[in-house]
């Protein structure tokens, strides 16, 4: 008998809004009352058909919100407590175990529908929080080929109005493969639809000939889609709603992320230990990363020309350490969280790639508590903290004259400058804004006398954040000597108040922004030929296009001595990957495609060690200039990974649907 697939049916039409704030209906996402009962009638005119890839947008998962207290950054650059944190996925990757993934609610890779999760809230048109994740991306996959399959049906329509839907549903189908080819390798290409009681014997594909199928999807989606749904007489009807709608942009920079992670080391050379030793961590199929760099580059001249809603957030503040902007239009922090603005939801100008949220307040009730100290309960709720790793904050924030301190190989810079006496000086300004470090003025109402003690943050050894003396066993301060407020600001906490209702606390990553087009197309140029990579039609070199973020945020550009060389400037490349991204749940990614996940110094985790010198009054002085003696660091966590870790696991119940459908290697 041969084996078969659970495959979803098309259930109508969904009726979801992608304006900003909560979900509400509009004349031209809503549906007919027969929708329901006949499916043929999602096809008959644009606006039921538009409805009917609303799903899909729908079942974007929210990383920061797949439930109650999700983990995303497993990498090297984050630790999560003892005693809240450790039944993490964060801490179980740390383990090397993978199979987590899929028993942990804990993340946008999962969801199940156990805990306090009703069943019926986890389907893909629910508005439900807590409902997506990766594991609807088949039944998306699905749904767009029924949608390609029933074109022929959309006769009622303008020729711009063809091409919007299909486009949009070219884009997700390909999206989806994408998604789920990051964290398990290439899979099957399914692009026709498959019987709920037919056979699936479709073979798992290479990465790169899966990356192939994709690409052309891609391509041919950015050809049918516009650069501004405002421009269309379509957008139009919906004014101001159009903002997480695909444009032409979104798909170039699909097509050119997808083409890069194919040509990289992974993908070209296959897993291996030793990468960064035998060089092969620098190899890259150089035919698909000039690819890649071609879609970058399309996709940079469009919004560099001003024919996209897309630009580069401003990053100018007034007091970086609360996140004042002088420049509140377009802010930096604006691309990560809103406050003070109707739960606006975030992205800025910068975000391309977003998905719904339906709960307004949701950031409130469980995000907005996982970043600062627990230490007398000074964030409120549950025992769980995030905590940037002292290895990570020192390779990738260097210094803002954009020497590194810490070099590819875990070697000091000899030429950084950087002063071990006074660690926090002339940082890369990403740093002050992302980072909470030793003296930070953490609660900005006064304290109450039981409290006084924490409203500057004490992290050098022994300091009162960490409360035991003992990294290891710390579970309400930091086991780093850092915390982090990139993605939450630090007034989260009960005396500043800023995860309470009147904050209008709002956060989202977004999957895809404009600095990362930047930072993809240095990549992809740099694995061609080095810094003065240029693609044809592009004004821009690879080295142009880092330095056009740090002048961005006011750090110096790449130094000569990384540009001389490809493999110096790569390492810069992906250095200020690691800074500009920090925190925004891609570093496994990046390590697992640049062979580097098993590699020291992307093995350990560590915590500053240090102590403060004289009695520096931080109520009247600045903390970054502030000294200190004795610095150094102490492992926390060493991963001990082979070959297996640079795929996850798929799940056993699904290596059996077919003989063509193997296990990953080593599971």
């Amino acid at each position: 008998m041969k084996k078969t697939i659970k495959q979803y049916t098309f259930m109508g039409l969904a009726a979801i809004s992608l304006s900003f704030g909560a979900a509400s209906c509009t004349d031209y996402l809503n549906k007919t009352p027969d929708s329901d009962v006949n499916p043929e009638m999602a096809f008959m005119n644009f606006t039921n058909f538009q409805g009917f890839v609303e799903e899909v947008y729908n079942c974007i998962p929210n990383k920061e919100s797949n439930f109650w207290c999700c983990t995303f950054n497993w990498g090297e650059d984050e630790l999560m407590n003892t005693g809240g944190g450790d039944t993490h996925v964060t801490a179980h990757f740390d383990l090397g175990d993978y199979r987590n993934w899929y028993s942990n609610e804990q993340s946008y890779l999962h969801r199940s529908s156990g805990s306090d999760a009703d069943q019926s809230l986890l389907h893909p048109w629910s508005t439900n929080k807590f409902a997506h994740s990766l594991e609807h991306a088949w039944y998306c996959i699905r749904k767009m080929n029924l949608g390609l399959e029933n074109l022929d049906k959309l006769t009622n329509a303008t020729q711009e109005e063809r091409n919007l839907i299909k486009g949009q549903m070219l884009f997700f189908r390909a999206w989806w493969h994408q998604e789920l080819m990051v964290w398990f390798g290439g899979m099957p290409y399914v692009d026709h639809t498959i019987a709920a009681d037919g056979p699936f014997d479709l073979p798992r594909l290479s990465f790169k000939e899966c990356a192939e199928k994709c690409a052309a999807d891609f391509r041919a989606a950015a050809d049918l889609l516009p650069n501004n749904w405002e421009d269309t007489k379509v957008g139009k009807e919906t004014t101001g709603k159009n903002d997480l709608r695909i444009t032409k942009v979104c798909a170039l920079g699909y097509l050119g992320k997808v083409l890069l992670w194919a040509s990289s080391p992974l993908n070209h050379v296959g897993a291996q230990t030793g990468g960064l030793r035998n060089g092969m961590t620098y190899e890259y199929d150089t035919e698909l990363a000039a690819r890649a760099a071609d879609a970058l580059a399309e996709a940079i001249n469009n919004i560099e020309s001003g024919e996209t809603p897309y630009e580069l957030a401003n990053y100018d503040y007034s007091n970086i350490y609360d996140h004042e902007a002088a420049n509140k239009e377009n802010n930096y922090s604006d691309i990560f969280r809103t406050t003070g603005q109707n739960w606006k939801m975030p992205g800025a100008k910068e975000a391309i790639m977003r998905g719904p949220m339906p709960d307004v307040n949701g950031s409130n009730w469980n995000f907005a508590k996982l970043w600062g100290p627990k230490v007398n309960n000074l964030v409120e709720h549950d025992a769980v903290i995030h905590m940037p790793t002292a290895n990570y904050i020192n390779y990738a924030y260097g210094m803002a004259d954009g020497q590194p301190i810490v070099l590819a190989d875990g070697q000091l810079n000899p030429n950084s400058g950087f002063d071990p006496t006074h660690p926090f000086k002339n940082r890369d300004p990403r740093f002050y804004h992302d980072i909470m470090f030793d003296g930070f003025k953490f609660l900005n109402t006064t304290p109450s006398d039981d409290d006084k003690p924490y409203q500057y943050l004490e992290l050098f050894t022994g300091g009162n954040m960490v409360p035991t003396g003992d990294p290891q066993r710390s579970a309400d301060g930091s086991r780093t000597g850092y915390f982090c407020q990139k993605l939450v600001p630090h007034q989260c906490n009960k005396y500043d108040g800023m995860y309470n209702w009147g904050g209008a606390l709002q956060t989202y990553l977004p999957y895809m922004r404009v600095a990362d087009i930047y930072l993809m197309y240095a990549e992809a140029g740099a694995a061609v030929s080095g810094a003065g990579y240029k693609s044809a039609g592009c004004t821009k070199t690879a080295e142009d296009a880092i330095n056009v973020l740090r002048d961005r945020v006011g750090a110096g550009h790449v130094a000569a001595e990384f540009t001389a060389s490809k493999r110096g400037f790569m390492d810069e490349v992906r250095r200020e990957r690691a800074c500009e991204l920090a925190f925004e749940g891609f570093r496994w990614n990046d390590l697992q495609r640049w062979l580097l996940l098993t590699e020291y110094p992307y093995t350990i985790k560590t915590r500053q060690e240090f102590k403060r010198v004289g009695n520096y009054d931080f109520t009247k002085n600045d903390p970054r200039d502030a000294e200190v003696t004795g610095w150094s660091e102490t492992t926390i966590v060493q991963r001990s990974y082979g070959t297996k870790h640079y795929l996850l696991p798929l799940k056993e119940s699904e290596v059996y649907l077919n003989e063509n459908f193997p296990q990953n290697p080593g599971w």
